[in-house]
């Protein structure tokens, strides 16, 4: 069955989109239909990466069976932009339609201790609020040690050359997004009522 997988980002410098992208695509592997979305900008457009992807919309959440959300790491927490387009789904948080979704959360640091594991973590009280079902890459295949070794999610230290992401993290992104895709089809089963009768419960 196809399922619906929402990779909502926010890049500052371009590592995080290349770390949705690849989520995009190990999701779209295993069969999702994925719509790739980053957040709206704050920030003045000569101080960003700017890619042709489409800004993300709330109905972006409302249309997909899981989500995968991306952003660097700013304090130990996602940056400004993310949780300001977070904010704006608190209408279809409260009328239950966020409820029952696979999601999962990747991020990139300056720093190897520069806050990766803190900044998904903290998007995971979000997705409690909601009553998502939190999809950790854990330690469930090889190429989440080889890119370093976080369970909570893909992350990346770009460092002061500012690189993109390696191989090695592309990879562990792409099984990010696979391992999203496989489970949400296994919750959703053969015909995909599942979900949707969960959620209208709650609505």
């Amino acid at each position: 069955m196809t399922v619906k997988v929402a990779v909502i980002y926010y890049s500052a410098t371009g590592t995080v989109r290349s770390l949705a992208q690849a989520v995009a695509e190990g999701a779209a592997s295993a069969g999702a239909d994925v719509r790739l979305r980053r957040v709206a900008e704050l920030a003045p457009d000569s101080a960003v990466d700017q890619r042709p992807i489409a800004e993300a919309e709330v109905e972006d959440l409302a249309w997909a069976d899981a989500f995968a959300f991306g952003t660097p790491t700013r304090f130990g927490a996602p940056a400004a932009q993310l949780k300001r387009f977070i904010d704006q789904a608190v209408g279809l948080w409260h009328g239950g339609g966020l409820a029952d979704k696979p999601v999962t959360a990747f991020t990139s640091a300056f720093n190897r201790h520069g806050g990766s594991e803190a900044t998904i973590l903290s998007l995971g009280n979000v997705f409690y609020h909601w009553g998502s079902l939190i999809v950790p890459p854990g330690f469930t295949d090889p190429v989440v040690y080889a890119a370093g070794g976080n369970p909570y999610g893909t992350s990346y230290v770009s460092g002061p050359t500012g690189d993109g992401p390696d191989t090695a993290a592309l990879e562990a992104a792409r099984y990010q997004g696979r391992r999203l895709a496989q489970i949400t089809m296994r919750l959703l089963g053969s015909t995909g009522e599942a979900l949707a009768a969960t959620t209208s419960q709650t609505a």
